[in-house]
């Protein structure tokens, strides 16, 4: 079916692959952050503990945002661990590590995904995409800000 909201198909296609890796990551760093959240242990435990949860819980809101937005300029949503493997640039963890490892681990990947975003930003922005540019900022800001709270744990 033909899309016509004012956006090119080359322009929608680059879009849509920004889009997809921004989902992988953010999907891959829900994942981490899960995993840190049940592993965590430590004197900063409750405090670590509480906090990812509610980061895991703010990805996966992101995630389907993410992914419907990529519905609405017409593509298909990459919805693997074999898609999301191939997309991120987020490294998974071959081990538990300790609390301050988790945290530095995080605030790699939030401000990786920060850089991405800014990336598509850019190409969406510059075709006046304006929901895709909207949601990119929203994402932004987001990671930006959990990376700050994350560095002061650790500064």
């Amino acid at each position: 079916m033909n899309i016509n909201i004012g956006i090119k198909e080359t322009d929608r296609q680059a879009i849509v692959q920004g889009l997809s890796v921004l989902l992988a990551n953010t999907y891959t760093l829900y994942l981490k952050t899960h995993n840190y959240h049940w592993n965590v242990t430590g004197p900063m435990f409750n405090t670590l503990h509480l906090m990812f949860e509610q980061q895991y819980t703010e990805l996966a809101t992101a995630v389907d945002e993410i992914a419907e937005r990529i519905r609405a300029l017409g593509e298909f949503a990459p919805g693997s661990y074999s898609a999301y493997a191939a997309l991120t640039s987020i490294p998974e963890d071959s081990y538990i590590p300790c609390a301050e490892d988790m945290i530095k681990n995080l605030v790699e990947a939030q401000e990786t995904i920060a850089r991405q975003a800014r990336e598509v930003i850019a190409i969406a922005s510059e075709v006046s995409d304006e929901p895709s540019a909207d949601l990119l900022t929203q994402r932004m800001q987001v990671h930006e800000k959990t990376a700050w709270m994350l560095r002061s744990l650790i500064a």
